[in-house]
């Protein structure tokens, strides 16, 4: 059996004991927990002092365990499960992509547990959830132990692996998707290119959202790539493309034009399960492909 360092669990039930845990260990090495398909692989891998983990599965509040939808947006707290986007009617209907995104994580049994506020936090640039959350340009809402709330894009959240914009006296309670030009024609998927599937982190991913108007014009489009960079890339400058041009009407020209911005934030690594050219080779046919 592998080692494990040791840790002693702490388990609130409201967000003012909550607060009151992370107030109290800020002197000491602690972690919050919740699904802990990453936290447990983590503490097996560690040796030192005492961690503490403040377990979130326990918390009772709806910002943090429920999806609420208004007319302009969607709220998803940091506890809801994949398993619970995948069921999520308004998330399949509204955000396909997330749902797809979800749908592809692990394996059935994970996606009972695993969180939104895990896959984000965790920062790895490979994160399924994550990436759809990125091409829908969602909004981070960050709690902290004054019981105030700050908002970082998500964009902007993940700063490199494992690294995030959260302060020590901070916690991610929610992530906020707007909702924009209702009643348009949505295109929305994610693309995951990997040995098997969704048991493995993705060799590359591709995350797209578009809204068309009645005569198939691109209004809106969001762009997000994994596994090709430090951190999940928006691709800004291929959504500027799509802007304005009519989804029907691309050439092969128009569609290598548009692989190459998004080729643009791609500078991924070799490693064991793919090599920089091979990665950006499959980056740049399958951002042509969506364009089919």
């Amino acid at each position: 059996m592998l080692s494990m360092v040791d840790f002693n669990v702490i388990s609130p039930e409201s967000v003012d004991e909550l607060i009151l845990e992370i107030e109290n260990n800020q002197s000491n090495n602690f972690r919050f927990g919740a699904g802990y398909t990453d936290l447990l692989l983590e503490l097996r891998k560690q040796s030192g002092p005492k961690i503490n983990v403040i377990n979130l599965s326990k918390l009772n509040d709806a910002k943090f365990s429920a999806i609420e939808k208004t007319d302009d947006k969607i709220r998803i707290g940091s506890l809801i499960t994949a398993g619970e986007l995948v069921k999520n009617k308004e998330i399949q209907e509204l955000f396909p992509v997330l749902h797809q995104a979800a749908n592809s994580l692990a394996s059935k049994q994970i996606r009972q547990v695993a969180t939104v506020g895990g896959n984000i936090c965790t920062a790895s640039p490979a994160g399924d959830i994550a990436t759809a959350l990125v091409a829908l340009e969602a909004i981070c809402e960050i709690l902290s132990t004054k019981n105030e709330i700050r908002e970082v894009p998500i964009k902007e959240f993940m700063l490199g692996v494992r690294k995030t914009a959260l302060k020590k006296n901070e916690i991610l309670r929610s992530v906020v998707i707007p909702i924009i030009y209702a009643d348009t024609k949505i295109i929305s998927d994610f693309i995951k290119i990997g040995t098997r599937k969704s048991m493995e982190c993705a060799i590359v991913s591709l995350a797209y959202h578009f809204l068309l108007d009645d005569d198939g014009i691109i209004k809106h489009s969001g762009i997000a790539i994994g596994s090709s960079a430090p951190t999940i890339k928006f691709t800004q400058g291929a959504c500027d493309f799509l802007i304005g041009k009519k989804i029907v009407d691309f050439t092969d020209d128009d569609k290598k034009v548009f692989a190459d911005k998004v080729l643009e934030y791609a500078t991924p690594i070799s490693d064991i399960r793919g090599s920089e050219w091979y990665r950006k080779k499959v980056l740049h046919n399958i951002s042509k492909s969506i364009l089919e």
